[in-house]
């Protein structure tokens, strides 16, 4: 009985020492990533239930019914919305990390008078970087970007002026924007107007557009 329960321990204990192994080059492999032996690709495992099964991590695959447009216009239309997106996306992106990144240190100053300063030298760094290209982007594009910026910040673009810049800064440029058609309280609504535009992003990020 005892030689069977020293047996068993050693067991127990062999099959641990094996998967903690195994997770210390999964978690350095980042799952994904193979090792090559002879040749031969050796991928992490792990052992679930007496089996060995392997770690890899497989690409999403993100899949749409096939498009199929009413007419020429619609299809032109499609097309326009896909370079326009191909334009301003990155510019999502870049004020997506900008904001996050000002709001981590705009919370940390003290005063009024800190807020302040922080918030025009980036308006100024940000205009010295970004101005020149900005100018460029269609109306549509523009359109384009305050829909973006809502869904990657979480907060309308007016939303994003009124806390960094003050109400009247909001209201102000929001007057601005609406004598060019825009309207910077506009919400990005994946299931609603924006469905088809939400899924071109996500094939976008997946490099399949």
């Amino acid at each position: 009985m005892r030689r069977y329960i020293r047996r068993f321990m050693r067991q127990k204990i062999i099959i641990l020492l094996f998967t903690l192994s195994f997770t210390f080059v999964f978690s350095n492999l980042k799952a994904q990533k193979a090792i090559v032996i002879d040749g031969f690709k050796v991928y992490p495992a792990r052992i679930v239930d007496g089996d060995t099964l392997a770690n890899i991590l497989i690409k999403e695959v993100v899949v749409f019914p096939k498009r199929k447009f009413a007419s020429k216009k619609d299809y032109r239309q499609y097309k326009r919305l896909v370079h326009n997106l191909k334009v301003v996306y990155p510019y999502a992106q870049i004020a997506k990390y900008k904001i996050s990144e000002m709001d981590v240190h705009y919370r940390s100053l003290k005063t009024d008078k800190e807020r302040k300063k922080y918030t025009k030298q980036v308006e100024q760094e940000l205009r010295d970087e970004f101005e020149g290209q900005l100018v460029k982007l269609t109306i549509s594009q523009g359109r384009l970007l305050i829909k973006l910026i809502d869904r990657e910040v979480g907060k309308t673009t007016y939303a994003v002026i009124r806390d960094l810049k003050g109400g009247f800064s909001a209201v102000f440029w929001q007057s601005l924007a609406r004598l060019f058609g825009s309207n910077l309280k506009t919400e990005f609504e994946a299931m609603g107007d924006d469905k088809l535009l939400n899924e071109l992003i996500m094939m976008y990020e997946l490099g399949a557009l």
